[in-house]
């Protein structure tokens, strides 16, 4: 038995209906933008596995720390102890992250990172002696597949079996210029009644719902009337988090800041499962009590793993070189380019770029469904031609790693191309 075959009887894959599926690649390396399976074939690595690999596969630079950690110290318990990695990380996330970021909570991946978000916000309020337990998000929003994070997600057939187990979430339209001020008014409306405790967004793309990007300046509106009426606000860093938009983090765009980040995927360099909560003073202060009833009850086992903390140490000070923040910069440049030599094709409805993220819609005549049969081809046709793509729909994404050379870039576009005027 082989290990494809291997796979197929152990195995349960994420997001994988598996009477349908084809067998999955095995990978057996992967070195800068490029992994190998077990037959030799190559693939170019366009959406950063899941874009937590910034600077490519086996960079030696985070895994001679990761080794220089395990010999040290691999693990100890957060809970009553601490260690210098993670005191370090905490200090560096303080200086690159939004100024009102004091507090740092380690977990172990963005849907945790997200829950501890969710349960601060509703704890504050209860240790005030309010009732708070709505949130506010996004429709077609996506921030994980924990309880508490699936009910902030609106992506339907995601949480569809579970109605009526979820926490109260209402949603509103992402605002575009034809509907902002309707959904101001509507946003207004809903903190104004002291029902909510949070409102939680992804911070100007909207990743899983197909790359969906909107200004900077409406979601500074709303994070203005969220203060206004002391909501707290979540930004959900997961994905654009760690230069994918251009900048370190995609509050870095924004005038008001949230109370509240979300961080994972990147953080590590795709390295190690880690996640951060990071807290505005004032929400660190609604715990701080003689009354211990008052203290956040939530940790994992793994919370601030010293060898985590040690890749993300690594992984952070490589994104801070200017030699990374030019090749941010250079990727996004050449997907400008490919934007204006695409988006006049008969076949190409829309197109979006922001940072190293590159999106194309797909003109189609009826609704696709998210892992529907347009996409099932183009996801095939992509991993016949030696790309990672992983399209949403009728929406073609790239989100490649921040090393990526011009070559590379250029293969994935012309398979993209191709995929045009053979995939139907």
């Amino acid at each position: 038995m082989n290990l494809s075959e291997k796979d197929i009887l152990y195995n349960w894959h994420p997001y994988t209906q598996h009477k349908t599926a084809f067998p999955h690649p095995v990978i057996v390396k992967g070195e800068g933008v490029l992994l190998w399976d077990q037959t030799g074939k190559e693939y170019i690595d366009a959406i950063s596995s899941w874009w937590v690999n910034p600077f490519g596969h086996s960079n030696a630079f985070i895994a001679n720390a990761i080794y220089k950690q395990l010999t040290t110290l691999e693990h100890v318990l957060f809970g009553g102890f601490t260690h210098e990695p993670a005191i370090l990380l905490s200090e560096k996330l303080a200086q690159i992250l939004p100024q009102n970021q004091k507090k740092f909570f380690y977990s172990d991946n963005g849907s945790t990172a997200v829950e501890v978000a969710l349960k601060v916000a509703m704890q504050y309020f209860y240790n005030k002696g309010q009732k708070r337990t709505k949130i506010i998000a996004f429709e077609n929003a996506f921030h994980g597949d924990t309880f508490g994070a699936m009910a902030a997600s609106g992506i339907s057939f995601f949480t569809e079996a579970f109605k009526g187990s979820l926490l109260e979430v209402i949603r509103i339209p992402v605002p575009t210029p034809e509907n902002e001020k309707e959904v101001f008014e509507t946003f207004r409306k809903l903190v104004e009644t002291k029902d909510y405790a949070a409102f939680i967004f992804e911070p100007l793309v909207q990743g899983a719902a197909g790359m969906v990007m909107y200004a900077p300046e409406t979601l500074d509106e709303l994070i203005r009337i969220s203060k206004a009426n002391n909501v707290f606000t979540i930004a959900d860093e997961v994905m654009t988090g760690f230069g994918k938009t251009g900048k370190n983090f995609a509050c870095d765009y924004l005038i008001e800041k949230p109370d509240m980040m979300c961080l994972s995927k990147a953080l590590t360099g795709g390295t190690i499962p880690m996640a951060v909560t990071s807290f505005s003073q004032e929400v660190f202060d609604g715990f701080y009590a003689d009354d211990t009833n008052k203290a956040l009850f939530h940790g994992h086992t793994f919370t601030a793993n010293p060898t985590g903390c040690a890749a993300a140490l690594a992984s952070i000070s490589l994104l801070l070189t200017q030699e990374m923040q030019d090749n941010i910069q250079q990727v996004n440049v050449q997907h400008k380019a490919f934007e204006q030599r695409i988006k006049t094709h008969p076949r190409v409805k829309t197109t979006r770029v922001l940072g190293v993220i590159f999106a194309l819609e797909i003109k189609v005549e009826n609704e696709q469904a998210y892992y529907g049969d347009l996409r099932n081809k183009l996801y095939a046709f992509f991993i016949e031609n030696g790309i990672i793509l992983r399209p949403v729909g009728n929406i073609i994404y790239i989100l490649p790693p921040y090393i990526i050379e011009h070559v590379h870039l250029e293969k994935i576009y012309s398979v993209i191309e191709k995929a045009l005027e053979e995939v139907y």
